[in-house]
């Protein structure tokens, strides 16, 4: 079930809500610059496990409304909170992926974990994202070629083999977005750092990182283990940036033990 959620009095975002009776609730947020439908390969499985799925297009993503401001980590961690409200959760699984994960992690800091009981980051983009020149490359890249950007990160994401298919498919999903969000994303990911929010989780977490992220490095997830209270870092050995596709079976059977 979709629908959309306004977060502020011009934006709204678009909610994929499946099995809302389901006893458990995980809500996910993408990666850059990608939406929802990342997590095909999670809410094919989980739903039917017992597990209500959200997946939250961030604002300039998916089918969600594209300002052309509001894309630093305060707003859309504001922006979630927003989603939290309306929809009245509480006792929630907050899982990010990559950007998401930096979201996720200026969520909890900023509102206290507000409703969250556990938080899975997965490949998070923290506490750091692009360098300087990662970003820069991208930026120019994104004003000028988005889609030879596009394939590029494509290609670089995974570490097992993709089908041409599949990789048209996942191009198609960073398309989806605005070419001014995608860039000022990416001046986020370069800009912002994410050290002081680390201290602020008390709830349990759960990192997944694969070895062979080219994305965000493995040495990352291991910083965050250390600097996370309460955490657990799985390594993902057959990964690159996508552990929810590369090892699916893996990753779902491993966020229900987490939850429960």
């Amino acid at each position: 079930m979709g629908y959309f959620v306004r977060v502020e009095s011009d934006v709204k975002l678009y909610v994929e809500d499946l099995n809302p009776g389901g006893s458990k609730t995980i809500v996910f947020l993408h990666g850059w610059p990608l939406n929802h439908k990342q997590f095909e390969y999670q809410f094919d499985v989980l739903p039917k496990m017992g597990y209500r799925c959200i997946g939250i297009d961030w604002r300039g993503f998916g089918k969600s409304d594209k300002p052309i401001s509001g894309y630093n980590f305060d707003q859309l961690a504001d922006d979630i909170r927003a989603v939290v409200d309306a929809l009245q959760l509480n006792n929630f699984t907050l899982a990010g992926h990559s950007t998401g994960g930096s979201i996720a992690i200026r969520y909890m800091a900023r509102y206290s974990g507000y409703g969250v009981s556990n938080l899975v980051l997965i490949d998070a983009a923290a506490p750091t994202g692009f360098s300087t020149e990662t970003a820069n490359t991208l930026l120019a890249e994104t004003l000028n070629d988005r889609p030879k950007m596009m394939r590029g990160v494509t290609e670089t994401f995974f570490f097992q083999y993709i089908t041409v298919p599949f990789s048209d498919w996942f191009i198609g999903l960073g398309l989806e977005a605005a070419g001014w969000s995608t860039a000022a994303i990416i001046t986020t990911l370069r800009d912002e750092r994410l050290d002081p929010d680390l201290q602020k989780i008390v709830v349990p977490t759960l990192l997944i990182h694969g070895v062979h992220d080219k994305v965000i490095p493995f040495a990352q997830a291991q910083e965050l283990n250390q600097k996370i209270r309460n955490s657990k870092l799985v390594p993902f050995q057959f990964s690159g940036h996508g552990p929810f596709w590369e090892e699916r079976d893996k990753f779902n059977q491993l966020i229900m033990q987490f939850i429960g």
